[in-house]
């Protein structure tokens, strides 16, 4: 069970950051290099992600 509170909670941070993204690109001023590191830690959090439930599914 705790592996499955662990993927919700990265489940909701990707969520999150994904609204951040879309909310930073809509400013008249876009800061670049903060939208860049927003992807990079949605991206590393999917990866986290996928490998949990490729994880989860050789397990199961």
């Amino acid at each position: 069970m705790a592996l499955d509170a662990h993927v919700a909670e990265l489940s909701k941070k990707h969520r999150a950051l994904e609204l951040e993204i879309e909310t930073e690109m809509a400013r008249p001023s876009v800061d670049n290099l903060k939208i860049t590191r927003l992807k990079r830690e949605k991206l590393q959090i999917k990866d986290e992600l996928e490998r949990l439930r490729s994880g989860e599914a050789r397990v199961a």
